[in-house]
């Protein structure tokens, strides 16, 4: 391994995008679903990696939804979570801020309180027996309607204490965030945080409504901000983290090859990029195989891997003690490599 791998794999890192539904191994779907008496139309491990071959990310969910099927309790949702905290903790995740979408669960009729609770008991287990500290953001998914995103924050309100934001997710391509203005509204009167995902496929209309209408705090993906000059400006005067994803970027066809990816644009345009595997069980790897990627395929200096593992803790949503700490281990860190 170089020396940039060494730093990058062993460094103490925070990860800010990630969807705990895309955290789905197929052996464990496969276990959970013989547990729960779902029938998958796969028949084996495989099949299933075998159909993880996608065009866009229309392909993608329409996998992704069909796996998240066979999650139907409270200790399936443990499970999921506690795999990806595992996987997590072996690439030396030490923060971690994880997505859910609970509309793709209570519109199977799953009970909100399961999903939340298993998923919940794992962070919890996770800090105390792993030493991950992490924030839970649930998202709405922008296929459906702002009503059906009002209707989820409000069944979401007796498990505020263990949600710290919300976020938008699902089909980009037609819904835009301005669809979803009043109930970011309502979100951010709660005192929750507020992300979106924007300017993966979308143009970069769509980051400056995220920004301007929605009143994000960070953007996921982002990647086609670079597209327009005075949004590049401005995400940079604000310090604005980029949440990216390059395998997903790779897998989902936004970029055609690895060394075109925007990641040293965006650093050499003062933005503050942070790596994270978005879906990693469907996008070929978690956290340290995204860095892998990016290192084997461009010209990234040391400068620019500290300042994308930095940029991880800055990005976050932890409190100002919490991140003092977590940015001191990581200058302790550097310091010894």
């Amino acid at each position: 391994m170089n020396a940039l791998l060494s730093l990058a794999h062993n460094a103490p890192k925070a990860e800010l995008h990630l969807h705990i539904e895309g955290s789905f191994e197929p052996e464990l779907m496969f276990e959970i679903a013989q547990r729960n008496g779902v029938k998958l139309p796969f028949s084996s491990v495989e099949e299933i990696r075998a159909a993880y071959d996608f065009a866009n990310l229309q392909e993608f969910l329409d996998i992704y939804y069909q796996g998240m099927s066979v999650l139907l309790h409270e200790q399936d949702f443990y499970d999921l979570t506690m795999a990806y905290l595992r996987r997590a903790h072996n690439d030396n995740v030490i923060h971690t801020e994880i997505f859910f979408d609970p509309q793709g669960h209570t519109e199977r009729g799953v009970a909100f309180a399961d999903a939340i609770g298993g998923i919940a008991r794992a962070l919890d287990d996770g800090r105390k027996n792993m030493g991950i500290s992490s924030r839970l953001i649930m998202c709405f998914l922008r296929h459906l309607s702002e009503d059906d995103a009002h209707a989820t924050l409000e069944e979401a309100k007796p498990f505020l204490p263990l949600i710290d934001g919300v976020g938008l997710d699902s089909s980009e391509l037609g819904h835009p965030p301005a669809k979803f203005k009043n109930v970011f509204a309502k979100a951010r009167d709660l005192g929750l945080h507020l992300v979106a995902h924007a300017g993966e496929e979308g143009p970069p209309a769509y980051v400056w409504e995220a920004l301007d209408i929605l009143k994000v705090q960070r953007i996921d993906h982002g990647n086609r901000a670079l597209e327009d000059e005075k949004l590049v400006k401005r995400l940079a005067d604000e310090g604005m983290c980029l949440t990216v994803c390059p395998l997903s970027n790779l897998k989902l066809c936004v970029i055609d090859n690895m060394r075109n990816h925007p990641i040293p644009a965006m650093l050499a345009a003062g933005l503050k990029p942070c790596v994270n595997a978005d879906d990693p069980s469907y996008f070929g790897g978690y956290v340290n195989d995204n860095f892998t990627a990016l290192i084997d395929a461009l010209p990234l200096t040391r400068a620019d891997i500290e300042a994308l593992l930095r940029n991880s803790f800055d990005g976050s949503f932890m409190s100002d003690s919490e991140k003092a700490a977590a940015l001191t281990k990581l200058d302790a860190y550097l310091a010894g490599v």
